[in-house]
C-alpha cells in the first residue's frame, strides 16, 4: 500500500465551547459613605503619642530613683565613717592611758600593796594601810606607750588638761652624712 491510496482520516473540527458570557458591570453608587481614613490616622498618631509619653514618664521615674540610690548609698558610706570614727573615740577612752590619767587627775594612786574587801564578811585582806600621796606608777614620766586617740581629749575632772603629748624621740639637730666610699663597696678581704 502506498501512500496515496490510504484514504486520509477526516479531522474533526474541534468543538468551540461557549464560554458563559462576562457579567461585568459598574457598581451603581451607593448611598453607603466610606470611613474615613483620617479617623484612623489620628487614632494612630494618638497611640504613638501616649506610647511616647509613657516611655519618656518610666525613664524619668527611673533616672530619679537612680539618683536617690546614689544619695542613699552615699549616706551609708557617710555613716559608716562615723561609726568607725564613733568606735575609735570609744576604744581611746576605755584605753589604760586615759583612764589612769583621769584616776590620777581625780586624785587615785597606785599602790605596790594593794588591799581588798571582802564582802562576804567585811574583811581587809592584804597590808591594811593607806596609800602614800604618791602613786608608784607616774603615768606623766611618759614611760606609757603613745595613743593618739587620747592625745588632745580632755580629763575629765579638767577641760584645759589632755593627756600628755606622745612622747616622739627627739631626733638630732644635724645628721652626720655617711663616709665617702672610694674604689667601690668595703668587703671583709679573704684567702
Amino acid at each position: 500500500m502506498s501512500l496515496a491510496e490510504t484514504d486520509l482520516i477526516p479531522f474533526e473540527q474541534p468543538v468551540r465551547r461557549t464560554e458563559p458570557g462576562r457579567t461585568l458591570q459598574a457598581l451603581p453608587s451607593g448611598d453607603r459613605r466610606r470611613r474615613p481614613r483620617l479617623a484612623y490616622a489620628l487614632t494612630a498618631i494618638a497611640g504613638a503619642a501616649i506610647i511616647a509619653t509613657a516611655q519618656l514618664a518610666f525613664s524619668t521615674l527611673t533616672a530619679q530613683s537612680s539618683y536617690e540610690l546614689a544619695a542613699v548609698e552615699a549616706q551609708q558610706r557617710q555613716l559608716t565613717l562615723d561609726q568607725q570614727e564613733l568606735t575609735d573615740q570609744i576604744a581611746g577612752l576605755s584605753s589604760p592611758q586615759y583612764l589612769a590619767a583621769n584616776a590620777s587627775a581625780l586624785g587615785m594612786v597606785i599602790d605596790s600593796s594593794p588591799s581588798y574587801l571582802r564582802l562576804s564578811d567585811a574583811s581587809i585582806l592584804g597590808a591594811g594601810t593607806p596609800a602614800s600621796d604618791t602613786s608608784t606608777v607616774n603615768m606623766g614620766a611618759g614611760n606609757a606607750a603613745a595613743n593618739s586617740l587620747i592625745a588632745d581629749t580632755p580629763l575629765v575632772t579638767d577641760a584645759d588638761a589632755t593627756v600628755a603629748e606622745s612622747s616622739t624621740p627627739s631626733l638630732p639637730e644635724a645628721v652626720p652624712s655617711a663616709p665617702p666610699i672610694d674604689g667601690g663597696l668595703p668587703s671583709p678581704t679573704t684567702h
